[in-house]
């Protein structure tokens, strides 16, 4: 149960993260439950991501219900009863087609998901902190918006609302960045161009952007040729102190839209070489060094976790796990993670990094400074109430599901709210986006408040 955070349950390689968020040092917490709140019986038959959302007095969930509609659910939070507002669209057996949500300055709900390369699909509320007011935006800037996938919406460094999500296909496709006018109520560019273009012939799956103790969005990503997981390529990097103006390690600029040929590449492992965009992901060291962290074959072929550190201007590499084994991925559709793990962090003084492997079970790894290498284990930043882990489905492979309060997401666990809210669900696990023989009845979705506890 210690890894619900960062691990949501069960990892499925299918969403790229987007959301700006900080590093921090965090510290062993344990947290008890205050209550549950169930919600409503939801669609089980395959994995999905679910949002929640908590502002002042207010909470939002946003989820497929029993019927696969996209559906919103507003509550007091001194309440149990919740308001619902079901939404024209509904989601297949699809993995990619997450819900996303935010509120704007003026407090007014923005809601995009059930998008896998299909139209823009996006609504906004018409009055503040009303899901029943929400209706359907058929466009954002009337442009690149026939086959969207992975929407997100991202807190700008001015504390502007930006969308960014993908035009275009797996190995042919483009990043677009968006920006909001609260007050008249629209969308335009971020950019005059893409943030990365594909040429035609290929796609950035990107991590971050991440705020570094440095002050700078750290950002890497790799590109792939085909809709095949196995065709990533060239683990690359960019940061910016703005989000608007981007450089590489050594402070040139980089101009926009990155290419091939422009970025800065980190690790140039060719298709084939064991590179896997949801295996990327950036953390910082006890001296405020970037660090990324990644995965690909060893000279042995075996599957290993990877660490790059910017050291004086320059990219150090280092073996960090020992695995025998391959992890032979291959093919389009959402894929089950055989291995996981999380970004270099700080815990109790020390460099640790977190992990999950088909063969050699989990945990979190306690790293030498140095040589990244592991030098024992430690125990997970926090402890869970049980209940939030129990699975109460009575059907085969049923798994658990989670989605972490938003307003969190930014706040180390150590401190910040004293309470906190997850939200929990079960399904299937995922199927190459295939619908399975047989869908499982409907979980129950529950929202969980838990706070840190003074023990």
């Amino acid at each position: 149960m210690n890894h619900l955070i960062s691990r949501c349950l069960m990892l499925m390689f299918f969403v790229p993260f987007f959301l700006v968020s900080t590093v921090t040092t965090i510290a062993q917490v344990q947290f008890d439950l205050v209550r549950r709140i169930d919600v409503v019986p939801v669609w089980s038959g395959h994995p999905v991501g679910f949002a929640l959302l908590t502002e002042g007095d207010r909470q939002f969930a946003a989820f497929y219900d029993a019927d696969r509609n996209m559906t919103l659910a507003q509550r007091q939070l001194n309440e149990t009863e919740w308001i619902f507002q079901r939404l024209p669209t509904k989601v297949g057996w699809d993995s990619h087609n997450y819900i996303t949500m935010t509120l704007d300055r003026n407090q007014h709900l923005h809601v995009a998901g059930n998008m896998h390369a299909v139209p823009l699909i996006y609504f906004r509320s018409e009055k503040p902190l009303d899901v029943t007011s929400l209706v359907q935006i058929p466009s954002m800037t009337g442009s690149n918006e026939k086959r969207c996938t992975y929407p997100q919406f991202v807190e700008g460094a001015d504390k502007e609302l930006l969308f960014t999500y993908r035009d275009g296909g797996s190995g042919n496709g483009n990043q677009i960045w968006n920006i909001y006018d609260p007050d008249k109520k629209s969308w335009s560019r971020l950019f005059d161009t893409p943030m990365f273009d594909g040429q035609g012939i290929m796609n950035a799956y990107f991590h971050g952007p991440i705020i570094g103790p440095d002050g700078y969005y750290h950002l890497c990503w790799m590109w792939r040729n085909t809709p095949d997981c196995s065709t990533n390529h060239d683990l690359s990097y960019v940061r910016s102190r703005d989000m608007k103006h981007w450089e590489n390690s050594q402070g040139k600029s980089v101009t926009l839209p990155i290419t091939l040929q422009t970025g800065e590449i980190i690790d140039a492992a060719q298709p084939g070489q064991g590179l896997l965009n949801p295996a990327q992901t950036l953390g910082f060291d006890l001296e405020n060094r970037v660090v990324i962290s990644y995965g690909k074959y060893d000279a042995e072929g075996n599957w290993q976790l990877y660490n790059a550190r910017l050291e004086n201007g320059k990219w150090e590499y280092y073996q960090t796990s020992d695995w025998n084994y391959r992890w032979d991925f291959k093919g389009g559709g959402s894929i089950v993670g055989e291995v996981s793990f999380g970004s270099i962090e700080i815990q109790d003084g020390q460099l640790v990094q977190s992990f999950r492997h088909i063969k050699e079970g989990s945990g979190r790894w306690r790293l030498d400074e140095k040589t990244l290498k592991p030098i024992g284990k430690i125990g997970s930043p926090a402890r869970f109430p049980k209940e939030i882990s129990k699975i109460e489905l009575d059907f085969p492979n049923i798994e658990g599901r989670s989605a972490w309060d938003l307003r969190d997401q930014k706040q180390p666990l150590d401190k910040g709210n004293e309470i906190r809210y997850v939200m929990k669900w079960e399904t299937l696990p995922t199927n190459r986006d295939r619908p399975h023989p047989v869908a499982p009845p409907p979980s129950l979705l529950r929202v969980y408040e838990i706070k840190r506890s003074t023990k």
